[in-house]
């Protein structure tokens, strides 16, 4: 089963090598990876903490343990790694760290060559990381590991009759901070008790986000008072709703903020030609103070803003749960915005939360749509969703508090105390 692993694991790495003819996403992909170890030879410090992270959504989980580090610890230096292009683009300029890399091709080879080079005081895998060969070397180099915002599901390969072999790097891990109970329970049964219910230091980053809320004063001259659904990281089905409604709805009832997951010129122009030409659609980028409070659709071309607009919001939609899965439903619940989304959720702790207890809604298509939304319009029904929204994220803070007094009080910061 171990030649199987390291066949696909360069099967993987030589089909992205194919792709990037083509594909700029796997271009950045593999050119993001060339001379690394000559880079991190010249440039890391042995010693860092060291935080992996497969993309954007997991880094936004590994950020308030980094934020809480450099708090406790300002000299502390942190080796940030990601997997994909998608967040090391974004984030490789990322203040807090001291050195991010993409993280080289699971080899044995290659962790060899990266733990020698980088020798961290520290190893934090966040949320699915699961890299055989970076995980046997640590634990033969002796530097301990975590996992955090750890999610485990029965279907996973670890729990399977033929995934025995790969649940044995589990039983390498110091310490689990999982979501939730039936994560904690999956571990338990398989005699992994290294593991307690932390939940999701994304809770402490958003609410981290509300706390420093900026303002946008085009945002505010936008919404002029009228009611304000905000969708955010949306896909083309997600988008086809949304026109649809417009065309069935006019005049829009309320005003319509668009963030889409993918803002190139085409995709932007393919949301303004599906609405109807009687809607007044306008850039974010193209706008000022007084052609911005005409418009009854505004489209966010850039990123970095979402987080902060849901404050101006009534309710949010979010993407992403009629493909590959939903997005961040985290930032508008925690300014007490209702959710609704498609029906791919079901990994998502959150999400099924709010979905069994009012504060989020699924739908499978357009008639959904419209049916929910006219609900919560009610004054009654929103204001016990909004509270709903808002109880997930009261009941969840903490989780970074909760790994930081784990690391001190198992002496895993001990090779900083000095600094």
């Amino acid at each position: 089963m171990k030649m199987l692993y390291n066949i696909g694991v360069r099967m993987y790495g030589g089909g992205i090598r194919l792709a990037a003819f083509f594909s700029p996403k796997a271009q950045k992909w593999v050119n993001g990876r060339k001379d690394i170890f000559k880079n991190i030879a010249k440039t890391v410090e042995k010693g860092a903490i060291w935080i992996h992270v497969a993309s954007l959504g997991e880094f936004e989980q590994g950020r308030p343990l980094i934020e809480k580090i450099k708090k406790e610890q300002p000299k502390q230096k942190i080796l940030l790694t990601f997997f994909s292009p998608s967040g090391y683009e974004l984030r490789k300029n990322y203040a807090l760290a001291d050195f991010v890399y993409y993280l080289p091709l699971d080899t044995k080879h290659n962790a060899q060559k990266f733990i020698e080079l980088t020798q961290p005081s520290l190893a934090v895998f966040v949320k699915y990381e699961f890299w055989y060969h970076y995980i046997n070397e640590l634990e033969q180099q002796k530097i301990p590991l975590i996992s955090i915002s750890t999610l485990f599901r029965p279907s996973q390969i670890f729990f399977q009759w033929y995934g025995s072999w790969y649940k044995k790097i589990l039983l390498k891990f110091d310490h689990f901070f999982v979501q939730n109970k039936i994560s904690l329970d999956l571990l338990k049964k398989h005699q992994i008790k290294n593991s307690i219910i932390s939940g999701d230091t994304r809770v402490d980053r958003v609410w981290s986000i509300k706390k420093n809320a900026k303002d946008f004063p085009m945002i505010a001259a936008f919404k002029n008072d009228e009611s304000l659904l905000v969708i955010g990281s949306s896909w083309q089905p997600d988008e086809a709703i949304i026109a649809e409604f417009c065309k069935k709805n006019q005049p829009l009832p309320f005003k319509i903020i668009i963030a889409p997951h993918e803002i190139d010129d085409k995709h932007i122009q393919q949301i303004i030609n599906q609405l109807p030409k009687s809607i007044h659609a306008i850039r974010y980028s193209n706008s000022n103070q007084s052609t911005i409070a005409q418009a009854n659709i505004l489209i966010i071309d850039n990123i970095g803003m979402l987080s902060g607009l849901y404050r101006y919001g009534n309710w949010a939609y979010i993407g992403g749960a009629f493909g590959k899965g939903l997005h961040n439903t985290l930032e508008p619940i925690t300014f007490g915005l209702p959710v609704i989304f498609g029906p791919k959720y079901q990994k998502f702790e959150e999400a099924n939360w709010l979905v069994e207890n009012g504060g989020g809604f699924t739908i499978q298509d357009q008639a959904d749509f419209e049916k929910m939304i006219l609900k919560l319009q009610l004054p009654d029904f929103h204001e016990k969703a909004s509270k709903k929204a808002l109880t997930y994220i009261q009941n969840n803070r903490g989780a970074t508090d909760l790994i930081w007094q784990y690391l001190e009080g198992n002496n895993l910061l001990k090779s900083t105390q000095n600094i």
